[in-house]
């Protein structure tokens, strides 16, 4: 089957996460994406470790686990982009790609002649996307931002974590680097965005996406609590604070996830925990009773489920169609008999490890393919194949490294 990007050339000017992550998603459906790494360094990414990825006798590679998670499906040319023949390589590629994607500090790829306006003169259609902490313009545009920082500024940490007044109280940060991971997210839906306009007008067009705006939109539910109550969203553990029950309980022998997301399913519930009375009590009738009596219904209900073991509890609420799990370990995701169905776990062939793992895209389309097949890349590995197709020859390539330059 066809990949659905497979006309279109990417140049990827990113590094560490939300860049990278926006071209593997676009790798993933098919796109050629040119990763420009520095030479002899490369992506800061490789040396996030230990972990790092393997030789099969044992020894360490210099490849760590943030690397190989962000960017399989690319090719890596090393170019030093502070020369001059650095930076005419970058425009000889910008010529003939769709796409340019970056992530430098605002100013810095203009200064280098690489901008927007430098390319884009080069290439009318070209789609060029800057990545940046909180954009090209504004008050903080210049400062720098990682994803824990932009959790915090973004309001997400303050509706994280447990009540001040309980054990473990206080703000957290989510469990994965999420404003970066939402950030490609969106960054590749505008890519292709723009790519399906320039079809209609054959213009190019410019993106400029911001982490801390990504991060203000994804306060979704809860900006809105705000803007219609003008009440300071709290945090509220792992309680929901829209839709009651929803949250973590106790068992006899652990913890389980309860999620009722309306009233028939409080209704089953009531009957599997053998109290069918809590469903005709006005206090717990309807959703908003039940989110207004919150601290009445959570100890009636954590009186009833601590009495049983969480296997039996899961047993008869998955059999009355309430939604329930287990919090499993990231070891436990990958031994998930729903999991192992789906493939998500895939193993690609890698020139110094043998084989790498990879967590496959979630895309699934009927007549494209989707599935990874083209491990990361070891740092520099396609520097010679991508100068060879823009007509350097074996002594010229040679010159630029001797230089430097690549």
């Amino acid at each position: 089957m066809q990949k659905l990007l497979s006309h279109i050339r990417v140049l990827d000017l990113s590094r560490v996460l939300a860049g990278p992550w926006t071209t593997q998603l676009l790798a993933d459906l098919g796109a050629e994406v040119i990763k420009v790494e520095r030479p002899g360094q490369g992506d800061d990414t490789r040396a996030w470790g230990p972990p790092f990825l393997k030789r099969p006798d044992g020894s360490a590679t210099q490849d760590g686990g943030y690397f190989i998670a962000a960017n399989r499906g690319k090719k890596s040319i090393t170019v030093n982009l502070q020369t001059p023949e650095g930076q005419e390589i970058i425009k000889r590629l910008a010529k003939d790609a769709d796409v340019v994607i970056e992530n430098y500090k605002v100013g810095t790829l203009q200064r280098l002649g690489l901008g927007y306006e430098d390319l884009s003169a080069i290439n009318p259609s070209l789609i060029y996307c800057s990545v940046t902490g909180f954009g090209q313009d504004g008050p903080r545009a210049t400062q720098p931002a990682y994803d824990f920082l932009i959790q915090a500024m973004g309001g997400l940490m303050s509706v994280t974590g447990e009540r001040d007044d309980r054990p473990g109280g206080g703000p957290q940060k989510v469990g994965v680097p999420i404003v970066d991971l939402v950030t490609g997210v969106y960054g590749a839906l505008a890519i292709v965005s723009a790519l399906v306009a320039r079809n209609e007008t054959g213009r190019g067009d410019y993106i400029d996406l911001a982490m801390l705006d990504v991060q203000v939109s994804l306060l979704a539910n809860q900006a809105m609590n705000y803007l219609l109550s003008g009440k300071t969203p709290r945090r509220t553990g792992t309680a929901h604070p829209n839709i009651q029950p929803q949250r973590i309980f106790d068992c006899r022998n652990g913890q389980i996830i309860i999620v009722v997301g309306n009233d028939g399913q409080f209704a089953q519930l009531c009957e599997v925990l053998g109290r069918p009375e809590l469903k005709d009590d006005e206090r717990f009738a309807t959703n908003g009773a039940r989110v207004v009596n919150q601290e009445i219904l959570d100890p009636i209900l954590d009186e009833i489920l601590i009495t049983e073991d969480r296997e039996v509890w899961l047993e008869r609420l998955l059999a009355a169609g309430i939604p329930a799990g287990p919090i499993n370990s990231v070891p436990e995701v990958f031994e998930d008999p729903q999991v192992v169905h789906r493939e998500i776990l895939q193993h690609l062939p890698h020139p110094i490890a043998g084989t790498v793992p990879q967590v496959r895209s979630p895309f699934r389309f009927a007549n494209a393919e989707t599935q990874p097949d083209v491990a990361p890349p070891t740092l520099g590995q396609h520097t010679d194949e991508v100068l060879q197709g823009l007509g350097f020859d074996t002594t010229k390539i040679q010159a630029l490294k001797d230089q430097g330059v690549i």
